[in-house]
């Protein structure tokens, strides 16, 4: 029982970094595509003032992964990390050179510095949502045993590479929205429509490659395909479509108002069901919660250790980011983007 409700814990702490987290992916994506110095300069600057309150903080989430798994399950962790040292290996590396190219970019005082830590930057959030996605796939595809040795088909696998790419539009997807939503705030219409239509760009890659990931798990990673197929799975897939068809009408909508609920609850959603799919096991055919499980005073004390986090921080980062969707940390006007895209 107890090690059924951790890794429940450990679900939705997975599915709150990919939704917090994977937004700051997607801002990253989004600098990247954003275009040369000029035709750029105003997304950029909206992309910087999005982020700066959060993207810190969204960190705690991965902590929260790391720490459940490492402690609740540590035949899970050593199995994932053995196997699939490498692109979790290129994913940390990631988060480490994303961090300090958006920390070091706007300080520094000459364009090609700025030029080289926004390219770090943006290059990162794209490379380190495709490593822990194409884990994820390894994961799925019940590539990870206790025999598997690191190889590169543990996790260059039809299915890593399409749960990777997946990532990437979830999270350019999620990017878009909130980015769009910023826009408003600030009354920038052209960066409204700007975020808008790569959003619906973002969705529509996230339904095709949705689709396509389904058929590939029916021959590659068969217990997932029929957990996502079947059962709470399928409510939570069911879930997660009616969310993206919800997000594209909110978007074609003046205000746009709860775009970005819908767009969270897409890919909650979509990670609720991989975990009910996997059900009952960590690892599918390999390793059940149970056997995946630690000591159960090990669980116990997690629970309770959990449970008085979730107390302290939960609600502090929720704080955090109604403050910041509101804009009650820092005014932004449309005078400001522009001052700062000159600036740069």
């Amino acid at each position: 029982m107890i090690a059924g409700v951790i890794a429940a814990v450990l679900l939705l702490a997975i599915a709150a970094y990919a939704c917090g987290g994977g937004t700051d992916y997607g801002a990253g994506f989004w600098d990247l595509t954003a275009g040369g110095a000029e035709r750029g300069k105003r997304p950029r600057r909206l992309i910087d003032h999005a982020m700066e309150p959060v993207w810190e903080v969204n960190n705690v989430w991965l902590i929260f992964v790391l720490v459940i798994m490492w402690t609740g399950f540590p035949v899970l962790f050593q199995w994932v990390f053995t196997t699939m040292w490498l692109p979790l290996a290129l994913a940390a590396v990631g988060i480490v050179l994303r961090g300090a190219g958006f920390a070091l970019r706007r300080p520094v005082r000459r364009l090609a510095g700025r030029r080289l830590y926004g390219a770090v930057f943006a290059v990162s959030s794209l490379l380190t949502p495709f490593f822990l996605g194409a884990a994820a796939g390894g994961v799925a595809s019940g590539r990870v045993t206790a025999t598997t040795t690191a190889s590169t088909d543990a996790w260059a696998n039809p299915t890593s590479l399409l749960f990777g790419l997946l990532a990437v539009a979830a999270t350019a997807m999620l990017g878009a929205v909130f980015l769009a939503a910023d826009a408003r705030r600030f009354a920038a219409p052209d960066l409204d429509r700007h975020f808008r239509h790569r959003a619906f760009g973002a969705l529509a890659a996230v339904a095709v490659l949705a689709v396509v990931t389904l058929f590939v798990t029916h021959g590659d990673a068969h217990h997932v395909w029929h957990g996502l197929t079947h059962g709470a799975g399928l409510v939570f897939v069911i879930v997660a479509a009616l969310a993206t068809l919800a997000t594209v009408w909110l978007l074609t909508r003046p205000s746009g108002a709860w775009s970005r609920v819908t767009a969270v609850g897409v890919v909650a959603s979509s990670i609720i069901a991989w975990g009910m799919a996997q059900r009952p096991y960590l690892v599918p055919t390999s390793l059940t919660v149970a056997e995946g499980a630690g000591a159960p005073t090990t669980l116990r004390w997690l629970g309770l250790v959990t449970l008085v986090a979730v107390v302290l921080v939960v609600p502090a980062v929720v704080l955090l980011y109604w403050l910041d969707t509101h804009g009650e940390l820092e005014d932004l006007t449309d005078a400001d983007l522009r001052r700062g895209g000159d600036e740069a």
